[in-house]
């Protein structure tokens, strides 16, 4: 027998929100090996899951918890700087950051829809801001 129980996280994970910023909280930063091309340098990837929490300019719950992610790649860490700028961390080539500690963090993102597949999704493309404390949940 093949039987699914889906959660409302499940069921919200398809639905498409209108390109704008998000204010988002970090559930989860992860870490696995990333497939790469037979004779490349192995490289690592650090998937992102958050949660949106309302419209970060304005305040509208319309797509609360919906489930958007993304990914770092140790190739293209560069990526990850606008992110940890977000968090007010200072970047400097040459020193170490635990992605990790993220989790549980809120921050704004800019969603935008893509195709992928054929089929529209929400996109996180790797546009952050800090998260601005007078724009609150309205609703």
């Amino acid at each position: 027998m093949a039987i699914v129980q889906f959660s409302d996280r499940d069921i919200l994970r398809d639905k498409i929100v209108d390109p704008g910023w998000y204010r988002v909280k970090i559930e989860t930063v992860g870490e696995s090996a990333a497939k790469d091309a037979p004779g490349k340098t192995p490289s690592t990837n650090y998937p992102v899951e958050a949660t949106i929490l309302f419209n970060g300019d304005t305040g509208d719950v319309t797509f609360r918890n919906v489930p958007v992610s993304w990914n770092f790649n140790s190739k293209a860490v560069g990526f990850a700087v606008g992110y940890l700028k977000a968090f007010g961390i200072e970047v400097k080539a040459g020193q170490r950051f635990d992605l990790k500690a993220s989790e549980n963090l809120e921050l704004d993102v800019y969603v935008e829809n893509d195709t992928y597949n054929n089929r529209i999704v929400n996109r996180v493309n790797h546009k952050y801001r800090p998260a601005n404390k007078e724009v609150v949940a309205i609703g």
